[in-house]
């Protein structure tokens, strides 16, 4: 659930309702300025918590979640969010041309992940690996990598150990590259199927044109 759009659907209603409220309130049924104007915050207070309350039931049960595994769920996306910051504050700080693409392909594979679970979040427990392992491991290697990139002298226990953890970062990205596939495993699975139920509604047809054809030709 987007809640800046819950947010925003929630006062688009919730204003004008106020507004409402307090012209009734102090005309039709002649109310002192003051109390009208309680009247209207605490109705329109009222309003925007049902709203928030019911859409959000409305999104728990429409992806079959109890409300406490809701707040589990966005309490580690949450931390996640900041790791994924930490992440692209320590990528983008390295000076490292050859390993630009590395780089950017594990930021991307990281937030599409993310975006994915904040979008259905049922999805979160298929990704528990990328969430409470693979991205720690990632964002401590690539940390520990741009602090020690920038030092001004290197020896080769140094270059030593930069090479390796580039070499580990990069099997940590394809490790996020299976995290990935993992998440959207199910809509693969939904696309090849459709693609077959396609394949054999036109095979149907087109058999059923050549019938078609062959009896008028006879």
């Amino acid at each position: 659930m987007n809640p800046i759009l819950s947010l925003i659907i929630r006062s688009l209603v919730a204003v004008p309702m106020t507004v409402i409220v307090w012209l009734i309130s102090f005309f039709p049924f002649n109310q002192p300025f003051l109390l009208s104007s309680a009247f209207a915050i605490a109705a329109g207070v009222i309003i925007h918590l049902f709203l928030g309350l019911y859409m959000q039931t409305k999104f728990l049960k429409k992806h079959r979640l109890t409300r406490k595994e809701y707040l589990y769920i966005m309490k580690n996306l949450s931390e996640a969010k900041r790791k994924i910051r930490r992440l692209n504050k320590a990528l983008f700080g390295v000076r490292d041309i050859a390993s630009v693409k590395q780089r950017i392909e594990i930021i991307r594979i990281s937030k599409k992940i993310f975006k994915i679970t904040m979008k259905e979040p049922k999805r979160f427990y298929k990704a528990e690996p990328f969430y409470f392992s693979h991205l720690d491991s990632v964002v401590e290697l690539s940390e520990t990598y741009g602090f020690l990139s920038t030092q001004p002298k290197k020896n080769t226990e140094l270059e030593r150990s930069l090479a390796e953890t580039r070499k580990t970062v990069n099997e940590l990205n394809k490790t996020l590259e299976e995290d990935l596939y993992k998440l959207i495993s199910d809509d693969i699975d939904h696309l090849n199927f459709e693609i077959d139920v396609a394949k054999h509604t036109i095979k149907k047809e087109k058999e059923a044109k050549f019938h078609e054809e062959n009896r008028w030709l006879k």
